[in-house]
């Protein structure tokens, strides 16, 4: 059985964790996990956050161990019993892509929710496009078409230069850059049929 969460039980999940907080976590869902919580996808399986601010991220890991979260990979963390990895990027970084600016900057999120101690946001939509288009799985490219669908006011030709200027710094340049002319080749099908 494949395990999938909504936007309410990862939200009641969130509400759990700030009940343990005593200071300021700044969350940016990226990935799945903010297509999930813009209503684009009904859930996701993987639970991708950023944490931006290094010092908030070390915080909310001590906290998380202290109520029984371990560290199942390089960034998840899972209570036992529990069906869901937790992914926490620390700093600008989803994965292995670095974007090109905080995603705390003005403009570099939306507010979702925002509780005494826990910050909710979802990173906007170039670098979540960018950032699943280098990871450049079949999956990925759904879920990038799916979000230019659910929001007719991308600019492609702004993706398109975000991408550029992303990849432009990263070890796997040659390979990566060609996922973009995919995603508009795609984008272009999807338009006549």
């Amino acid at each position: 059985m494949e395990y999938r969460i909504d936007k309410q039980s990862m939200l009641d999940v969130m509400e759990q964790w700030n009940n343990f907080l005593k200071r300021k976590i700044h969350l940016i869902a990226c990935g799945g996990t903010a297509m999930t919580l813009l209503n684009v996808k009904p859930s996701t399986k993987d639970i991708d956050f950023m944490v931006p601010k290094p010092s908030e991220h070390d915080y909310l890991l001590k906290v998380l161990k202290q109520i029984g979260y371990e560290q199942t990979t390089q960034s998840g963390w899972k209570r036992q019993g529990d069906s869901f990895i937790f992914d926490l990027f620390r700093g600008n970084r989803i994965h292995t892509t670095e974007l090109l600016e905080s995603p705390l900057d003005e403009g570099n999120h939306k507010k979702l929710k925002e509780y005494s101690h826990l910050y909710i946001g979802i990173l906007n939509e170039y670098d979540l496009i960018a950032s699943k288009l280098m990871r450049g799985t079949g999956v990925d490219f759904d879920d990038c078409l799916m979000l230019v669908r659910s929001d007719r006011t991308i600019d492609i030709e702004r993706l398109k230069r975000h991408y550029a200027e992303l990849v432009s710094y990263d070890i796997s340049q040659n390979r990566v850059a060609a996922h973009i002319d995919r995603f508009i080749e795609l984008l272009g099908e999807e338009k006549t049929s």
